[in-house]
């Protein structure tokens, strides 16, 4: 902490300020905070499972144990993956450039996405039906780009030209290692950037994406085919395995008249060298040293890492990532104990009894919208830890000596097993997320929040710490969780899930009307000179933020810490409520990296999150004896109070 920046003043730099000074972003790293110190620990535990499971002669063919040290062995395996250079990859990148006609290009895409290579020109997964939350269905998507967002290719600030730059030699290198003579290297670059450019004009925005109806467009295979020909649907859908749909869901209808046009009118030349990019930057992270010298040389650029990430923690956060539910099984054995899930249990019932004891207090809600928030509420599943029921990745083929090739299996099998869900009842049993991930999520369509094991250690929980310090973390965490079926987006869903309208016209108004003034508070944050806080882009985990740190507060004030005022270490349970907080959120960021978060994160920057909920509740500017002339000061009556 830093005792000589009042709170009122930088509450981020009073929390954290020494942490800070002491803790600069390592060389591996684009951040360094809370988050990525656990990261960082559950990675390490992640090797030492894996090289234990790596070392084990004993290990019965098919176990789990065998399959997870299998696929590290062949992926720490470098003097192989060094020897085979560019041939693992060679046989794809020569039948994608040998297509000959419209229809070869589109049975090439089809086949790179069934066979696990990438996913040119669009997307395309099987999901829950927003309207029909219990009916899996096939949707397509925008896609067809490279970069993390169309705008990467439509600005031409200097920040967004350095990036284009960079992305075109990195074109040129991967082409050149494949064998191409630099000058034809530099043509295709041109062409991949002008082709991807034509997709980008024609996406939503991200902000425009985050609304649940505009994006929710079912059309009849056949007159979906009418909009986009070239595309032939039936036929398509039938090669993608998802063939014998009525209907379709379509995230951007104009994207795809735009990508049928592009489809149609590009010459095949221009395909073939945009499908073998595709392969290249699928391939480029599994191949030889030269490949992932160039796609570190490119990632640079976009986020200013100093120093490539070592191996092992590429490989193991790759097997996580790949067979998560395998090495997750280890994983939970060692590090998660029956304790910390039932403080959890409790927790979360006590976040849900203060989320409603906020409901119905609201002084802008009607009786009637209040009613359906606490059915809402009291529908929630919650999730923790783990599935109960493991994948088994039956059919999976992995062996410890080829590596590209164990990778190629694992993105068919992934792709045939949610081809798989198709036809068949929603299992709610699944888990988005793997057990040694440091998040948490809120799914809409099923109305849960899950919280993975990885996330249930310290700085976030700790099953031995006091009420003050939970609440402030991980009860936090429940809360925003909890918030994000009340967001400006999770509030669109009702209590099944489906995607319905529950509100009056004027208790709807009211809330937008709170959301906004939360925008606003946002969009005036400034990172790195002139780069503002997208409000709109970040208001559904401002609203997560603000709604679930009330709540855990409110849950706070039930405990016994939480209703007395017995300081610990000088410091009062609410004072270490909000310390807890803040320490979650102390980072340090790379500027590279916040520029780019600014435009893809829906979450806004950690200094920006500390801050963002506690000026505008009460019980911090009482906690910290906040006043009038503090710089983070608001009046009563312009703090934003929503849930």
């Amino acid at each position: 902490m830093d005792f000589t920046t009042k709170p009122g003043d930088d509450f981020m730099k009073y929390a954290g300020g020494v942490w800070l000074q002491n803790n600069p972003v390592p060389g591996k790293e684009t951040r360094w905070g809370s988050f990525t110190i656990l990261r960082d620990f559950n990675v390490k535990a992640v090797r030492q499972i894996l090289e234990e499971s790596a070392a084990d002669k004993s290990a019965a063919a098919g176990s789990v144990k065998k399959r997870v040290g299998d696929f590290y062995t062949a992926a720490m395996d470098s003097a192989t993956v060094e020897q085979q250079g560019f041939n693992p990859a060679r046989p794809d990148f020569e039948r994608a450039g040998s297509v000959k006609s419209t229809s070869e290009v589109l049975d090439e895409i089809i086949n790179q996405r069934t066979k696990g290579i990438g996913s040119p020109l669009f997307g395309v997964f099987v999901g829950q039906d927003r309207k029909h939350p219990q009916t899996m269905a096939v949707q397509l998507s925008q896609g067809g780009t490279s970069l993390p967002d169309r705008d990467y290719y439509l600005k031409s600030d200097a920040r967004t030209k350095k990036i284009q730059t960079a992305f075109n030699n990195y074109i040129t290198t991967l082409f050149t290692l494949a064998g191409q003579p630099e000058d034809v290297a530099k043509q295709k670059a041109e062409v991949i950037f002008k082709l991807e450019k034509r997709l980008a004009q024609a996406q939503m925005s991200r902000v425009e994406m985050r609304d649940p109806y505009k994006t929710y467009n079912k059309f009849s295979v056949a007159d979906f085919s009418k909009n986009t020909p070239s595309f032939n649907w039936a036929s398509t859908l039938s090669k993608l395995n998802l063939g014998g749909q009525d209907s379709i869901l379509v995230n951007a209808p104009a994207f795809f008249a735009v990508a049928d046009s592009v489809l149609k009118n590009t010459p095949v030349n221009d395909w073939q060298t945009y499908l073998q990019w595709n392969v290249l930057k699928s391939a480029a992270p599994y191949l030889s040293k030269p490949f992932v010298d160039a796609n570190f040389a490119f990632t640079q650029t976009l986020n200013g890492q100093k120093v490539q990430t070592p191996r092992w923690q590429r490989m193991s956060s790759l097997t996580d990532n790949t067979i998560g539910e395998l090495l997750g099984q280890l994983y939970v054995e060692k590090h998660f104990k029956p304790s910390a899930k039932a403080r959890m249990d409790e927790m979360i019932k006590n976040l849900i009894k203060a989320y409603e004891i906020r409901i119905k207090n609201l002084d802008w809600m009607s009786d009637v919208t209040k009613q359906k928030a606490l059915d809402k509420l009291h529908a929630f599943t919650p999730k923790i830890g783990y599935p109960e029921k493991w994948k088994t990745y039956d059919g999976l083929e992995i062996t410890n000596k080829t590596f590209y090739q164990n990778v190629r299996n694992a993105g068919q099998w992934t792709y045939n097993d949610m081809v798989s869900q198709l036809g068949k009842p929603v299992d709610k049993k699944r888990f988005g997320m793997t057990p040694p991930t440091v998040n948490a999520y809120y799914n809409p369509v099923n109305n849960e929040i899950v919280f993975p094991a990885g996330i249930l250690q310290y700085p976030f929980f700790h099953p031995d710490a006091d009420d003050a310090f939970n609440y402030g973390a991980i009860g936090a965490v429940i809360g925003h969780e909890i918030s994000h079926g009340f967001d400006d987006s999770g509030s669109q869903y009702d209590k099944d899930g489906t995607l319905r309208n529950w509100w009056t016209a004027e208790d709807l108004a009211k809330f937008k009307e709170r959301a906004k003034k939360l925008q606003e508070q946002f969009d005036a944050y400034t990172v790195l000179d002139t780069l503002h806080v997208n409000g709109k882009l970040t208001l559904g985990e401002n609203i997560g933020d603000l709604g679930g740190l009330n709540a855990a507060y409110e849950a706070f004030k039930m405990t016994a810490q939480g209703k007395s005022n017995k300081k610990i270490d000088g410091f009062t349970p609410d004072q270490r409520f909000f310390l807890a907080w803040a320490q979650v959120w102390r980072a340090n960021t790379l500027p590279e990296t916040v520029a780019q978060l600014i435009i893809t994160d829906p979450h806004s920057p950690s200094e920006y999150r500390t801050i963002g909920a506690p000026v505008n509740m009460d019980a911090w500017y009482k906690a910290f004896n906040v006043k009038p002339g503090d710089k983070l000061y608001k009046k009563p009556e312009d703090r934003v109070k929503i849930w």
